[in-house]
Parts: C-alpha cells; sequence; structure tokens
C-alpha cells in the first residue's frame, strides 16, 4: 500500500494542531506507520545479525533530523500532503536551466521570476549548485559537499530568499542529490587519500587490481572515449577506487551503513533548503555486485525506497524524481514493485517517450513509438512523469531490441541510422547535432545537441531556406505540444522556448572541449528575449506557441495525470494519436503528423469518437473550427492538433 495515503489518513484523523507539539505527534505516527517497511528494508540491506545497532542509529537520526527542519516547512509538508498527489495537476509546467549561465547568479535568477510568470513556468530545475572542482567537473555533477552553495552561484542566504520567493509565487523547487558519487575532492575522499580506513569504506576501494578486474568483466563503460575503464588508480592511498563516469568521482560504498546514514542526512539538509522535488541522480547504478552490469538492482531499488520511506517520515511534502535512464520496462520498476509499489519514487523521467519522439521525427514513422507505449507496464496510480524533449545531457536509443526487430528493423543498423541521421553524416539531413561518446569498436553512441538545431532550424537559416524554418519550427510546436498534452509534468530546456542553436564555444575551452553536451549549454540569450514582443522572427513564433500552450494546458483539467491515456492506432503510420479523458465530456485528442507532407485521417472515425460533428472540427492550439469536405482530415506537415469534444 502506498505509505503517502496512510500518513493523509493519520493526518486527518487527528485535530489539527499547528503547535510544536502536535508536530511532534503527526512525526511520531508517521514512523509508526513506516516502521515495520523501514526495518525490513534495511535488514534486507543491513542484516540484523550484524547491523541492529546501525538501525538504532537510524531511528534517533529521524527524530534529529526531523527536529532541524523549520516550522514554515514543516507546515508545507502537511498542506501538501492534504492536497494527495499534487504533483499530477496540470497546472504544472517545467523549465530546467544552469543558473549560471541563464542568469549568472542566484541573485541574478531572482530577477528572472517576472519571466517565468509571464511564460507560464512555475516549476524550476536548477542544475548542481553544490561546490565542485575547478576544472572538468561533469557539469556540476562531481560534489565536494552536498549542503554548501558554490560561490559562483551565491550563499545559503541567496538561496533562502529564492526559495522564499518561490513559495509565495507558488513555484515549485527541484534540485539534484547526487547519490551515487562525489568528487574527489570531497571530506570523505580527501581522508580516505590520507589513509583513513573509515573512509576508505565509505567507496569501493581496493589494494590491488584482483577485485576489480572481476567487476570489469561485466561492467559497460559509461563515457568510453573520456573515461575508459571504471576504476582510477589513487597512488596517495595505494589503492584502486571504483569510478563508473569519471577518474574525478569517486562511487559510494552502500554496503556500509554508515555511508546510508550519512547520505540520508545530507539528503535531508537539502530539503531543508526549501526544495520541493529532490533528483536523485544516477540512482540505477547505487549498488555494485560482482558479475552484474551493476544497473537496476533489487538492492539499488531497497536502497531507493529506504531514502523515499526516511524522508517521508521526516519531510513528507518533499518528492523523488527518478534520473533514470534505462530501458522501457526498468523505468516502471522504479516506481516501486510489490509491497514497494508507489513506495519508490513519486516522479521519472519519461525517457521512453523522449527518444520515441526522436526516433519518429528521423523516420517519419509512429510505429516504435506506438509500439514501446503500448507496452509500457502500467505505473502506480500515484506516481507520474517528467516529460521532456532535451535536457542537459544526451539523447540515448535505449529503445526495447525486440520492438525494433519486430518492425523489420535490425537494431544495430537502425540505431547507426539515428546517428548518422542527427549527427551531420547524412548530407540529405536537416539536423544539425554532434554525436557523444561514439564507439566505433560497437557502433554505439549517443546524440546531442540544441532542439532547435536538432530539427533543422540551425541549417535551414544557414541556408537560408524558408520552407526548412517554417518546417523546423512546426517540428519543435509538434513535439512540445505532444508533451504539454501527455500525462505528467512537461519540462521546458531553458532556451527552447526562444529555438536557440547550438552553443560551438565549448569546443576552445580545454575543461569542456571532451564532453560534447556543452553544445546544448549556451548562455540564455537576453537580446533575442528582449526583442520577442518588436520582431516577428523563428524565436518570437516559437515562444508565442510555448505560451500558448502553457496557457491552454492549465484550462484542460483533463491533463492532471489521472491515468487517463489512451493510444490510438489510426491506421496512417506517421500519425501518432493519443486521447486524454478517453469517454468524457472534456477529453481531448491530440494527432500529430510526423512526415513532411499531408497526411489525412478518417472524418468518420474521429466523428464516432465526438470529435467531428457536422462536418466541422475544433482546434485548440488555434482556436480555429474547420469544416471536413471530403469525409478525410488532412494535416499540414508536421501539424499538431488538440481537439475538443464538439
Amino acid at each position: 500500500m502506498n505509505q503517502a495515503s496512510i500518513h493523509r489518513a493519520l493526518q486527518g484523523s487527528l485535530e489539527k494542531d499547528p503547535t510544536k507539539g502536535g508536530l511532534e505527534r503527526l512525526f511520531e505516527k508517521r514512523l509508526a506507520a513506516n516502521y515495520t517497511l523501514l526495518q525490513q528494508l534495511f535488514f534486507a540491506l543491513y542484516p540484523e545479525s550484524g547491523h541492529r545497532d546501525a538501525f538504532l542509529r537510524l531511528q534517533k537520526k529521524l527524530h534529529t533530523l526531523f527536529r532541524t527542519r523549520s516550522n514554515e516547512l514543516k507546515l508545507q509538508d502537511l498542506r501538501r500532503l492534504g492536497e494527495e498527489n499534487w504533483y499530477q495537476s496540470e497546472s504544472w509546467v517545467g523549465m530546467q536551466l544552469y543558473v549560471d549561465r541563464f542568469s549568472g547568479n542566484l541573485r541574478g535568477l531572482e530577477e528572472k521570476l517576472p519571466y517565468f510568470e509571464k511564460l507560464g513556468v512555475n516549476f524550476l530545475h536548477l542544475m548542481p549548485l553544490n561546490t565542485r572542482p575547478q576544472g572538468p567537473n561533469d557539469g556540476g555533477y562531481a560534489v565536494s559537499s552536498y549542503t554548501e552553495i558554490d560561490p559562483a552561484f551565491g550563499n545559503d542566504g541567496d538561496l533562502g530568499r529564492l526559495t522564499s520567493k518561490f513559495r509565495e509565487k507558488g513555484i515549485c523547487l527541484m534540485l539534484d542529490f547526487v547519490v551515487n558519487h562525489t568528487s574527489d575532492e570531497f571530506p570523505w575522499a580527501e581522508r580516505a587519500r590520507k589513509g583513513e580506513a573509515e573512509y576508505q569504506a565509505y567507496y569501493h576501494t581496493f589494494p590491488d587490481r584482483s577485485i576489480p578486474d572481476q567487476y570489469e568483466e561485466s561492467l559497460p563503460e559509461i563515457f568510453p572515449e573520456t573515461a575508459p575503464g571504471n576504476f582510477t588508480y589513487i597512488p596517495e592511498m595505494d589503492r584502486w577506487v571504483m569510478t563508473v563516469f569519471n577518474p574525478y568521482q569517486w562511487d559510494l560504498n552502500y554496503t556500509n551503513p554508515n555511508v546510508f546514514l550519512s547520505m540520508l542526512e545530507n539528503l535531508v539538509l537539502l530539503a531543508n533548503k526549501g526544495v520541493d522535488v529532490v533528483r536523485f541522480d544516477a540512482l540505477a547504478f547505487l549498488w555494485k555486485k560482482i558479475g552484474t552490469d551493476s544497473q537496476n538492482l533489487p538492492e539499488a531499488h531497497r536502497l531507493v525506497s529506504l531514502f523515499r520511506l526516511c524522508l517521508q517520515v521526516v519531510a513528507p511534502g518533499v518528492i523523488i524524481l527518478a534520473e533514470a535512464i534505462v530501458a522501457p520496462d526498468e523505468i516502471v520498476r522504479y516506481f516501486g514493485e510489490g509491497p514497494l509499489k508507489g513506495n519508490e519514487c513519486e516522479i521519472a523521467y519519461n525517457a521512453t517517450l523522449m527518444a520515441c519522439l526522436w526516433n519518429s521525427v528521423a523516420t517519419r514513422k509512429t510505429l516504435l513509438l506506438n509500439r514501446s507505449l503500448r507496452s509500457l507496464p502500467p505505473k502506480p496510480d500515484s506516481c507520474t512523469w517528467i516529460n521532456y524533449i532535451r535536457c542537459h545531457d544526451d539523447i540515448g536509443l535505449g529503445f526495447e531490441n525486440a520492438h525494433i526487430a519486430a518492425l523489420g528493423w535490425d537494431p544495430g543498423m537502425h540505431r547507426r541510422f539515428l546517428l548518422d541521421y542527427f549527427c551531420q553524416r547524412l548530407d540529405w539531413s536537416p539536423a544539425k547535432g554532434v554525436a557523444f561518446m561514439y564507439n566505433p569498436l560497437t557502433g554505439d553512441g549517443r546524440i546531442t545537441g540544441s532542439t532547435a538545431s536538432l530539427l533543422g532550424l540551425e541549417k535551414a537559416l544557414e541556408y537560408k531556406d524558408p520552407q526548412g524554418v517554417r518546417d523546423a519550427i512546426s517540428k519543435i510546436m509538434m513535439l512540445y505540444g505532444i508533451i504539454f498534452a501527455s500525462p505528467g509534468i512537461p519540462l521546458v530546456y531553458a532556451g527552447d522556448e526562444i529555438g536557440m542553436l547550438n552553443d560551438y564555444s565549448y569546443a576552445r575551452d580545454p575543461d569542456k572541449l571532451d564532453d560534447s553536451r556543452w553544445v546544448n549549454r549556451p548562455v540564455h540569450d537576453w537580446e533575442t528575449v528582449a526583442g520577442l514582443e518588436a520582431r516577428d522572427t523563428p524565436a518570437s513564433e516559437i515562444y508565442r506557441g510555448i505560451r500558448n500552450l502553457v496557457s491552454l494546458r492549465r484550462k484542460l483539467p483533463v491533463l492532471a495525470d489521472q491515468d487517463n491515456t489512451l493510444v490510438h492506432e489510426s491506421g496512417n503510420d506517421h500519425l501518432f494519436v493519443f486521447e486524454r479523458g478517453a469517454g468524457g465530456a472534456d477529453s481531448l485528442l491530440v494527432i500529430a503528423n510526423f512526415d513532411a507532407h499531408p497526411q489525412v485521417v478518417n472524418a468518420s472515425w474521429l466523428s464516432a469518437l465526438g470529435y467531428v460533428g457536422k462536418g466541422a472540427y475544433r482546434n485548440l492550439i488555434s482556436g480555429a473550427s474547420k469544416s471536413i469536405r471530403s469525409g478525410l482530415l488532412e494535416l499540414a506537415p508536421f501539424e499538431l492538433l488538440w481537439l475538443a469534444k464538439v
């Protein structure tokens, strides 16, 4: 059973008492409700025979951590708990951004609040703000502290003032919790390097290569071009340390309960800064086991659930996002399975939808998109998705091979085609992307680039091709229109709302040269923003389109995630058709044409569904009603329709 529903019942059964004593009693009730599951999970990871004392320390720590949370945030927790799955509302629209590249620092971000309000954004994912090494630091994901703000962004006072403003304006804040690893400059790593055995045990360290070599037999390489292998020799301590991502990112050893207890404290301290959603970075990698790929292991799921149930006791208004960019069937598991169903992460990235949309752009067909979405296991009712087109990271091609093969395509050749299409290897492709971590031995690779450049706007502007510009804008609006209507929270990557292009300046920075993902991490173009109202440009057209989608989404309660989505088979392989609230009076039908040519759909079918009446239909995006004379509804190239019932 979902533990949050129990907590709501407990809260409702008690007389409302916002005093310190009343809040303490509710905490004790939540702890009692979660106690059995906490105990089972803890001892499943850390056997009771040797770790009973560690579990007693966990209980004591939960009490201590609850007392560190401010009264204001405790009261917000109760309001959020009472709203029941508040994160599933149609009112949320998100944006992801790097603070330094968007606004310089936290004070600058506070000054940009009117920009978010005008656009309609009320859910912000700020990329890591923690202190990090100078030089290469994986875009901030090599953390040197979980609690200190890097001076480049400001200080705790700046963040506190900003989060207070967010609460005042109803803006939800998401920050990262880099749960798998620390930087090699983290205090634990520095003490380990000095030879302190206690802190060497906080990481996977080994005196020779015998055990690392056993791991390497089954571990894949995450960054084969720049960081081959999964272990790094540290001469100061004469030991090998596991570094799955980069040599300067040391993987934490969660088989040590002290690591979990310390990280739980860091998690709550982060939440106490006014964070509403905690993004668990790289959580698929948390548990390591020889003979496996050390991803998505059952122990990793138990560990995430343990974090979640502890956070739920201390700060029940704070939820967890799973950053698990893994195979479609694996993604759903991060919502919890069996007795843990609905008790792991409340939100996950819908990486399957994202990757399949890009596949449909390249193939101009929706076969893989439809097959993948229909085969995705159902999620728990209390959970939801983050839907996105682009983010700071690469586009992985994590499709199910069986789904590709079922369409008559060779999986390996199909992935190579996608790399060729998006990474400037086909003259006829409009895309201007860049390959990321391409492995010539296996043919594997990923894709990076801005949404606008990948969809042809950059190339069309270079060639002064007005039709190419129109097509690119149509594709941008089509993809964003799909995710704005899909179940979950739509997330706009900063710059996409004004059609920003690739930024190639990273190639002149030696600290970024080896990481092509920086091509999609530009400094925000405020000069273009200043001219949005005065000039008719691709940027202004895209901006107006995104604003329109935000406004429409908020007016349609059917877009709240109530498991009310039905993917339709239209009979036309170029079209993607899905319905929200099928059968209801306020339902919505979404039709997208991925082809460069007009496509048609049978109007009698749409009439039977209730979206065509008296030979006419109404498109909410344009606000216009159109007649159908031939019995066929025609969609222009890359056109998107949101049809309301007639």
